[in-house]
């Protein structure tokens, strides 16, 4: 009977931290994509508007608001991996290089949804 609770107790404890991971990396998802689209809007219109029709206002307004979206996603970022899971240093590089490359946060929507997969498996949802 001792035997039985002590599995019950490891089986629920896995059970909540592989709930927690599957939010942790849906929360990454999410600031991934606001991440890499707040960059796009800042390079592809804010800048352009700048320089070529001088409206200094469109940068000194996404500027701030993709500041804020890449300390956000830093933050998941950090917050993810220290949580657990199986990153490895790849992985790792992948995510942090992504937010400095147009694109790179879109780039990194299947590496995301895999985990988000694998994680899901392990919640015992899908």
């Amino acid at each position: 009977m001792l035997q039985t609770c002590n599995e019950r107790n490891e089986t629920m404890a896995t059970s909540i931290a592989a709930h927690e991971d599957l939010a942790l990396i849906r929360r990454l998802r999410l600031a991934s994509f606001v991440e890499a689209s707040t960059l796009m809007t800042l390079l592809f219109v804010a800048v352009p508007l700048k320089h070529a029709l001088g409206y200094a206002i469109a940068t000194r307004l996404m500027g701030p608001v993709h500041g804020a979206a890449f300390v956000a996603y830093a933050w998941c970022v950090i917050a993810t991996v220290s949580g657990g899971g199986d990153w490895t240093r790849r992985e790792l590089t992948r995510l942090i290089v992504a937010a400095f490359i147009p694109f790179g946060g879109f780039a990194n929507a299947g590496l995301l949804r895999r985990k988000e997969a694998a994680a899901a498996t392990l919640a015992g949802r899908r």
